[in-house]
């Protein structure tokens, strides 16, 4: 059955969620929430939820957070137009990201987003004609030990080229398999990432390669010299220990002489 338009005022209406699709939502909702202490602290994962719904953030999917955790629309449209994670139009199957930032950037990101753009045919979040690929220029991956990097559906490319992301692009609109430097053995989806966001465990958590080198150098050097942090304790004041320092009490100047 389909579902009906519902009515939001002002003479706005969005199509609500077939009621199967409403079923499984509010099941997965429900163990969602279940995590926290308080409802509305599950806002950020139920978004994800219906984004591996509907593949962006619509007027349904608001709605259905705002009465699932007792909030109102405008609460949850401040907290998703927030965070670029959560995207406002539909974007490819697979997404795209291009680190443009400092260090990427003079490695070759803003080329490789300059070649990649044209290549593609689309530009920042924007998504193909076939639904297959969009484009995202990001500021930073978190990874800039492997630059420049690119992402699919949050899966990294390390040491990227031009030449080498127009490839990745080619073979995932041509339906291939791609292997990502780290992480999964194979991308997935644009909706399966958005699920496993949500705090859902696709079982792959333990495939392919976790840390490369590169990342595993400090650790590695900190071994080989017996190099370790203090403990955190050690860090703090005691309770029971006086303030040290020029500026505490007994040790402090008069400013005015």
């Amino acid at each position: 059955m389909a579902a009906e338009p519902v009515e939001i005022g002002l003479g706005t209406t969005y199509v609500a969620y077939e009621p199967e699709v409403r079923e499984r939502l509010e099941r997965d909702a429900k163990e969602i929430v279940a995590r926290y202490p308080q409802p509305r602290s599950a806002l950020l994962p139920l978004l994800h939820l219906v984004q591996s719904v509907d593949g962006h953030i619509t007027p349904a999917g608001v709605e259905f957070c705002a009465e699932t955790l007792g909030i109102t629309p405008a609460q949850v449209t401040g907290v998703y137009t927030f965070y670029t994670q959560y995207k406002r139009a539909p974007v490819g199957e697979y997404h795209v990201g291009v680190c443009i930032n400092t260090l990427c950037a003079i490695m070759g990101g803003d080329q490789i987003w300059r070649e990649l753009s044209e290549h593609v045919g689309v530009g920042h979040d924007e998504a193909t004609p076939d639904g297959k690929v969009s484009l995202e220029r990001i500021e930073c991956n978190a990874a800039c030990d492997f630059a420049p990097v690119m992402t699919v559906n949050w899966e990294f490319f390390d040491n990227m080229t031009p030449e080498k992301a127009k490839r990745l692009v080619d073979d995932l609109r041509a339906g291939e398999q791609v292997a990502p430097t780290r992480g999964a053995d194979t991308v997935c989806t644009w909706k399966d990432a958005s699920r496993v966001l949500a705090g859902f465990n696709d079982g792959r958590a333990g495939e392919g390669t976790q840390a490369g080198p590169e990342s595993l150098v400090g650790l590695k050097l900190a071994k080989e010299r017996g190099w370790t942090a203090p403990p955190a304790e050690a860090d703090r004041p005691q309770p029971h220990e006086p303030a040290k320092g020029p500026m505490a009490p007994g040790n402090r100047e008069d400013i005015n002489k």
